[in-house]
């Protein structure tokens, strides 16, 4: 029985988190409603919605304890260093994403503000650094507890992080107006241009 509340709170949790999360990116749409202290609303949306994520963990810790049966192996089938390795070679581009992110975006990052400038440096090459980042925050979870179903369920996370990114496009349109539309033209959401060597630079 705990282990399938555990599975109705990891869900919860989930949902609870993108809710606020989409709230709280959409301050220039609520700010048409209520004026600036829309900005102030959406910090507090933010906040309510990194609460749930703490529980999120959570219940991965407590699926380790009480986990559902399943038709396939609990574990990995492969040596646990190997799994440690993986979570190394994950780690390592998804914990620098999320520092180049935070670093460009600044305080913005918790605490968006209205007469907040455009980002730069990672931002200049793609959109939305911090998100492609933290959304395989639970697949590395899932391999330290050595988990294939938590794994597997973390890729749930995927639409959620492209949810969100689109929910918070929609706003920097009415906030940033064309100079944002153009910004997306020139930079793609996740992955970088290649840019192609023109003949007289070969």
């Amino acid at each position: 029985m705990i282990e399938w509340l555990n599975i109705v709170l990891l869900f919860v949790a989930m949902l609870t988190s993108l809710h606020f999360y989409v709230k709280s990116a959409q301050p220039a749409k609520l700010a048409q409603e209520i004026g600036p202290i829309a900005y102030e609303k959406c910090e507090r949306y933010r906040i309510y919605a990194s609460i749930p994520l703490f529980v999120l963990v959570v219940s991965y810790l407590l699926y380790v304890l009480y986990p559902i049966p399943l038709p396939f192996p609990q574990q990995f089938p492969w040596d646990f260093s190997i799994t440690l390795l993986l979570a190394l070679i994950l780690g390592i581009p998804s914990f620098s994403l999320m520092f180049l992110g935070v670093r460009d975006a600044g305080e913005e990052t918790l605490r968006p503000k209205e007469d907040h400038e455009m980002y730069g440096g990672i931002y200049n090459k793609i959109r939305h650094p911090q998100a492609l980042g933290e959304v395989w925050t639970t697949h590395l979870i899932a391999l330290i507890l050595n988990s294939t179903f938590l794994f597997l369920i973390s890729f749930l996370w995927i639409p959620v992080f492209y949810y969100m990114c689109v929910a918070e496009e929609r706003d920097l349109v009415i906030r940033y107006g064309q100079e944002y539309i153009d910004y997306r033209e020139r930079v793609r959401m996740f992955f970088p241009k290649i840019r192609k060597r023109s003949k007289e630079g070969k």
